[in-house]
């Protein structure tokens, strides 16, 4: 009897067990469908108010299109009326196109004649441009006749006997000499020149010199030079120019055949000095000449170099 009791027992509790885990199972699954379902319904209300907002941005869009829309047509209208007014032909685009020609006839009564008023307009609206510009050319032809009288030419340099009064080294630099010139002016000239290797200290002092007096003033280690000293010049030999017997500080170097005008003071951005200097020569007979053409004093004679021929004046 009791050995029949034992396992009726154990069946009933291991019944009741499963019966309490299908149970547990069953409320988790419940569960869980209810979380997955409250996702569902989470996500689906997200989804809405994402799609009410992308309808609304649309909506915005669509307006802010509209004004563009407006503001383009209305830019495209002016623009149509500026061109008319500056005389510009306007043709109609068929078809419905934006309304570009605003000079076109009236839709009830289309004639070839339209296109003529702004063509007559922009006729009009040249005459007076035609007459801007004639109005101009007397102003564009007055550099051209002042360029005409004065040409670069050896006229423009200020060309002078001068004498050297008083000649020492510089302070500031072996090569060079600084001398005080007396140009027939108020006071001499200081002058910086780079003649200590080819011309004595001696053969410097009292020594009468042709100067160019119109050079713009430049310092030289610390010295300002308002002059320079007129050579003649090789690779290998410097010879100062010497104005013929007879002149004095200030006589007027003069050069045959070329009016002498000089600028008051040379402008280094024209390079006029720098124009002339190539045809600054001396000649077979030792004169300085430009082209061909002797320097000269009136009345007194032409101004040579010592030796050398056929070299360049500097």
């Amino acid at each position: 009897m009791l050995r029949s009791v034992a396992p009726a027992c154990r069946n009933f509790f291991i019944d009741r067990f499963a019966n309490r885990t299908s149970m547990a199972a069953l409320k988790q699954i419940v569960e869980n469908n209810e979380r997955a379902q409250a996702l569902l319904d989470s996500i689906k209300s997200e989804a809405k108010i994402q799609q009410q907002l992308v309808e609304r941005r649309k909506r915005e869009l669509i307006r802010e299109n509209a004004r563009l829309a407006g503001e383009i047509e209305s830019a495209l209208a002016q623009l149509v009326r500026l061109e008319v007014q500056n005389g510009k032909k306007q043709i109609a685009v068929p078809g419905g196109a934006r309304g570009l020609c605003t000079i076109a006839a009236p839709a009830a009564a289309p004639s070839t004649e339209a296109p003529v008023a702004p063509f007559k307009e922009a006729k009009q609206a040249k005459e007076p441009k035609e007459k801007k510009v004639k109005e101009k050319k007397p102003a564009a032809e007055k550099p051209a006749a002042a360029a005409a009288e004065t040409p670069v030419d050896v006229g423009r340099l200020d060309l002078r006997v001068g004498k050297i009064v008083e000649v020492g080294r510089h302070p500031d630099a072996d090569s060079l000499y600084l001398e005080k010139i007396d140009c027939g002016e108020a006071a001499p000239r200081t002058v910086v020149s780079g003649l200590v290797k080819f011309v004595p200290l001696e053969e410097m002092q009292d020594r009468l010199v042709v100067v160019m007096c119109n050079l713009k003033p430049a310092k030289m280690r610390g010295v300002t030079s308002e002059a320079m000293v007129m050579c003649a010049s090789s690779p290998d030999k410097v010879e100062v120019l010497s104005p013929p017997a007879g002149s004095v500080p200030g006589d007027l170097v003069h050069c045959e055949g070329y009016n002498r005008q000089p600028d008051a003071q040379l402008n280094p951005k024209k390079k006029i000095f720098e124009t002339c200097a190539p045809d600054l020569k001396t000649n077979d007979a030792l004169v300085a000449c430009y082209k061909g053409a002797p320097l000269y004093v009136p009345g007194k004679g032409n101004v040579i170099s010592q030796s050398l021929k056929n070299v360049n004046v500097k």
